[in-house]
């Protein structure tokens, strides 16, 4: 199992705190957004004597809202189309093992969110990476790259859309090339669009606007980064595959069932005024315009413009991505201050490959941002590593 490149520099952040150094955290997507009263109040107000098991699909009266929500974002299902998971990462397992036997194979352009490597090795599913590129900003590698990738072993592409960790957005256009390749192979479509409220320039093309693909696409969905509940733990598996569904249940009952307080809170969110997220999304727009001007303007570092999500990608003057975020931490501050970033070499599933690129989560306030990229660029300033 993979070490998670989010997580793993922990301890080294840990040990600057002891040492009075503040550390602005960059290196995960946990937003500062507060979460909606009217979600917490629902939880703190609801009446039952008994905190039972739900269904293990999940409350019906939570996906019958979910119905609600998707039908608001141009996507039409039901709710015997929906099962209710421990988080997006529960919808990814079992999409993996539903569909999956041990050494079948997925592809995933890269670089990928971390933790599609250790669901895969749980699912003894392997991941068959296609490189994307920062040149072009991680645009959808090319048909043919795809062609190249299948082999009789393949049984799926995972997309995330908006990316994490690049914040690319994909096109309509991109989405109808992968809709040829998964009618053409046969394959299943697994979206994940936790980001689907994030996107400031285009629209969002969610798999499941696709036609004539309805037994082939999956979508994994959240409520962690669309209302700020990472905790909560609630997700989505939805698919109109019947046979699929069944066997996602299967694995569903033998996890009992979602949390209970969490789909109260999920439910209630439904229920936020449509304009909601223009005040979170106007947030995160100035984030990333904040924190992608800031790195551009230092002295060898270059950071596409992400199309959506919270992430960014940045390319450095460094010899080695581990190492410089491992040295932030360890060896370095800047007033008594340093900052935690993700190396991109946990993203990609090629060895060797994001060795001089970062991920900045743009979670935090511009304010907390500036001082960040103040740290950043005295860093790069000192790194012994710093290369030409």
């Amino acid at each position: 199992m993979p070490a998670s490149p989010i997580r793993k520099l922990v301890p080294f952040a840990e040990a600057a705190k002891k040492k009075g150094t503040k550390v602005y955290h960059l290196n995960i997507g946990q937003p500062d957004i507060e979460t909606p009263k009217q979600c917490l109040d629902a939880v703190r107000h609801a009446d039952f004597k008994v905190l039972e098991y739900s269904h293990s699909a999940g409350n019906e009266s939570y996906r019958k809202k979910l119905v609600e929500y998707y039908k608001k974002v141009g996507i039409d299902v039901t709710p015997e189309q929906i099962i209710i998971t421990t988080g997006g990462s529960e919808a990814i397992i079992f999409g993996f093992m539903a569909c999956m036997d041990a050494g079948d194979e997925v592809i995933i352009p890269e670089p990928f969110y971390a933790n599609y490597n250790g669901f895969a090795v749980e699912a003894g599913v392997i991941v068959k990476p296609i490189t994307s590129s920062i040149e072009n900003g991680f645009a959808l590698p090319p048909i043919e790259e795809f062609e190249k990738a299948i082999t009789p072993k393949t049984k799926a592409i995972v997309i995330c859309n908006p990316n994490n960790p690049t914040g690319y957005l994909y096109s309509a256009a991109e989405m109808e090339v992968l809709k040829q390749i998964i009618l053409k192979h046969s394959l299943y479509l697994f979206a994940d669009e936790a980001y689907r409220e994030f996107c400031y320039e285009g629209t969002h093309t969610s798999a499941m606007h696709l036609t004539g693909v309805d037994d082939h696409v999956v979508l994994m969905d959240t409520i962690s980064k669309r209302y700020s509940a990472c905790g909560g733990r609630i997700g989505a598996f939805v698919t109109k595959n019947k046979e699929l569904l069944n066997a996602a249940m299967k694995l569903a009952q033998a996890r009992l069932s979602p949390p209970s307080f969490a789909q109260i809170l999920g439910e209630a969110a439904v229920d936020l005024p449509d304009n909601y997220f223009d005040t979170t999304k106007a947030e995160y727009k100035l984030r990333r315009d904040t924190i992608v001007s800031r790195l551009n303007k230092i002295p060898g570092v270059f950071c596409p413009n992400p199309g959506g999500a919270f992430y960014a990608m940045a390319k450095l003057p460094i010899d080695d991505s581990d190492a410089f975020c491992q040295w932030l931490l360890e060896s370095f501050s800047y007033n008594n201050q340093t900052v935690m970033l993700a190396p991109a070499t946990g993203f990609y599933g090629t060895p060797g490959l994001g060795k001089q690129e970062v991920r900045l989560a743009y979670v935090l306030n511009t304010t907390a941002i500036n001082a960040a990229m103040d740290c950043l660029e005295k860093a790069l300033e000192e790194y012994p590593g710093r290369i030409a």
